[in-house]
Formats: structure tokens, sequence, C-alpha cells
């Protein structure tokens, strides 16, 4: 059950486009990390401009302001999937969204079951809910 944040500087998209951006996203976890169809937790924060710092680490280009954060908070998903899945966010958002390569940064955060909670204080992986 991945949580995905999608961080973006505010005033550069519309509503309409930021979530087009969410549901692009979440087409991609369906098919390259197989999450349930009905698995869906996303959070999308906007910044204040020079809100996000994201500096060129000497990879030879310049990001813009219409930078993209994708932080997917997960478990078990093997190098390949991970890397199948950057490839995939990286042609759709461009193809789909406008999103350039050089303004998206993705990172995979690993957790364990007992990590979770989907609410009323409980941790459903562990108690069997889930």
């Amino acid at each position: 059950m991945p949580l995905v944040r999608i961080e973006v500087i505010k005033g550069r998209r519309s509503r309409d486009q930021l979530r087009k951006l969410a549901d692009v996203v979440q087409e991609v976890m369906l098919q390259k990390f197989n999450a349930p169809a009905r698995d869906r937790y996303q959070v999308i924060a906007q910044h204040e401009p020079g809100d996000i710092i994201c500096e060129d680490t000497n990879l030879g280009f310049e990001r813009t302001d219409d930078i993209v954060f994708i932080q997917i908070f997960q478990q078990g998903r093997t190098a390949d999937v991970k890397q199948a899945t950057y490839a995939a966010l990286a042609e759709r958002l461009e193809a789909e969204c406008g999103v350039k390569g050089t303004d998206l940064i993705i990172s995979c955060s690993e957790n364990k079951r007992e990590d979770w909670s989907f609410g009323r204080g409980k941790a459903q992986f562990l108690t069997g809910a889930l």
C-alpha cells in the first residue's frame, strides 16, 4: 500500500493539471508496483515559490520552477521494479502532463508492515485486517 507525496511549487499548475498528474502517478503505481486498484493514498503539497530549493548535483542540467518531487513510501519492491517505475513515471508525466524529465525527482522510502495505521489507531497489517 504505497503512500505517495507529490510536491510542486504553488501557482504553476491548475487544480485539473494537478489531478491529472496524480492520476498518472496512480496508473503507474498500479502497473509497475502492482498496487491494488482501490489502493490510492496520495498527498499533493504546493509550496510557495522559493520554498523548494533544488540545485544542480553535477548532472549537467538545470531545473525550472515546474519541478515535481514524488516520494513513494512503500515496502518490498525490488530495485528493478523501482527503476521501471521511475522510467514509466518520467515517460508518462512528460507525455501526458508536460513534466520535463529534468524537473522530476522521485524517491522511494522503504518501511515495514508495522509502520502503517489506516485508521482507528490500529496496525491493520499486523492485526490481520489487511
